[in-house]
């Protein structure tokens, strides 16, 4: 054999090897033949969740929560404790965690929501003691850092700014809307006041597009994010429930279908992250949590949105659309890459873990098919629960990130389980995955070493006619 056949012979070896299953750690344990040689391993535990595994790993990730978040007023200068709330002291601020979680950002807002979902999912009123300890702190402080603001006038130095002053949708959007969810829950103190500020920051005094569209003036004069459909949308839907006046789900409609034109691609079904009126040809680049802040607004507004409204079926199908393309990306191991369309980019969680909940919650509410998407959520949440480690941090979540104009950027933004991005959709995410392996509208079966999801009315519903 010649140097070059052999070369040749080598090669294609290789390329044989390279295409053959990895070995992971987990097998399946609904297989029940352990010599099965069909079956091989996983790099994800994939099989039919668990419902107390859930729920512990969810009050892994609770207890870390309440850990970080300390409600306590402390002297910046000293950390010692603030004790007179009668005179307020120029370097007063709120006490952190290690991880400096703020009990105001948005990411807080989203953290509430899986709380809420959690404690509805499993009936435990533990995951709702945070959300009850942030608000009252915040009820009970922010008189005092109003008067701290009027006497030294701090600006964003104030610990309270966001409230006090909010300048944006991440100040005012998410927090907002998980007010509004923990007031019709009955969870902690009635925030009408302050949900009076940041909910006409949102309707009224937000930057928009001449067409009423949320926008933004950075990173460019006149932009658009799919991150804002999340920051804006769901707040309006919540303002519609609890004032009942149409004027906000009109308002949260027109924004989903809005954004969606400028910034919905219909040839892959994705969301590019970012839209510029003055460079409207710019490259697209389609980050992952983008759409997931995509999907789960028209998840939320779905929720709350009037059956009647005539937005509802056009909203609704949008949904479908964006999750039809977003399953068609998910990775092997169940996770979703930071960059939707590139495969070399590394698997992010936080979009992962809204993904997972919205294809779970799309299922559980009759706007998708078990059969065809049931499956899609629980390898999801495969993937997903491999990020929760042992002191119920999550891992491998990307940092804050701006709307950007290279994929470099995108490709290299760090992970961190400081990034709180993560924790609200994995909370979300697990305990839809609860609700969908007890949801008696079908049978989850492990047949051909795979899951089906069967309809309980022998799958003669058509979703697309009756949901």
């Amino acid at each position: 054999m010649t140097l070059p056949a052999k070369l040749l012979a080598a090669l294609v070896s290789l390329a044989v090897l390279g295409t053959a299953a990895a070995e992971g750690p987990y097998r399946n344990p609904d297989n029940k033949s352990a010599n099965d040689p069909g079956e091989g391993t996983y790099p994800v535990p994939y099989r039919k969740p668990v419902a107390a595994e859930i729920t512990a790993a969810l009050h892994r990730i609770r207890g870390y929560m309440e850990a970080q978040t300390p409600t306590r007023v402390v002297r910046k200068s000293t950390g010692a404790p603030v004790t007179d709330f009668r005179t307020p002291v120029k370097d007063a601020v709120m006490a952190e965690g290690e991880a400096d979680f703020g009990l105001q950002v948005y990411e807080m807002g989203v953290v509430h929501a899986g709380m809420l979902k959690a404690a509805q999912v499993t009936g435990d009123r533990r995951f709702t003691e945070m959300t009850a300890r942030h608000l009252g702190f915040i009820a009970d402080k922010l008189p005092y850092f109003r008067a701290q603001e009027e006497r030294f006038r701090l600006e964003r130095a104030n610990s309270f700014s966001r409230f006090l002053d909010p300048r944006s949708l991440d100040d005012a959007g998410a927090m907002c809307a998980a007010m509004m969810r923990a007031r019709a829950a009955g969870i902690g103190p009635d925030l009408s006041q302050q949900i009076a500020v940041c909910g006409n920051w949102v309707a009224k005094q937000q930057f928009r597009l001449p067409d009423g569209t949320l926008a933004r003036q950075r990173p460019q004069a006149v932009s658009l994010w799919a991150d804002d459909m999340y920051m804006g949308v769901p707040a309006l839907a919540e303002l519609g429930r609890m004032t009942g006046q149409r004027s906000y789900f009109d308002d949260a409609v027109k924004n989903v279908l809005q954004m969606s034109g400028y910034m919905f691609n219909p040839q892959l079904n994705i969301y590019t992250h970012g839209w510029n009126a003055n460079n409207p040809d710019a490259p697209q680049f389609y980050w992952g949590r983008a759409n997931g802040w995509a999907v789960l607004t028209m998840s939320d507004l779905l929720d709350v949105l009037p059956k009647d409204h005539p937005g509802y079926p056009k909203v609704l199908e949008q949904l479908r659309r964006t999750l039809k393309g977003i399953a068609q990306l998910q990775s092997g191991s169940g996770l979703w890459h930071q960059m939707l369309d590139r495969n070399d980019s590394y698997l992010e969680t936080s979009a992962s873990a809204i993904f997972t909940y919205v294809f779970a919650h799309a299922v559980n509410e009759g706007w998708i098919s078990p059969t065809t998407y049931g499956s899609i959520a629980l390898a999801g949440w495969a993937g997903v629960s491999t990020k929760i480690n042992d002191k119920g941090q999550v891992e491998g979540t990307c940092v804050g990130t701006t709307f950007a104009s290279d994929q470099v950027y995108y490709y290299h933004r760090p992970t961190s389980t400081a990034a709180l991005h993560g924790y609200g959709p994995t909370l979300l995410a697990g305990a839809e995955i609860i609700r969908l392996v007890q949801n008696p509208a079908f049978a989850i079966e492990h047949r051909v070493r795979t899951y089906h999801f069967v309809p309980k009315d022998g799958g003669q519903t058509s979703y697309r006619e009756h949901h």
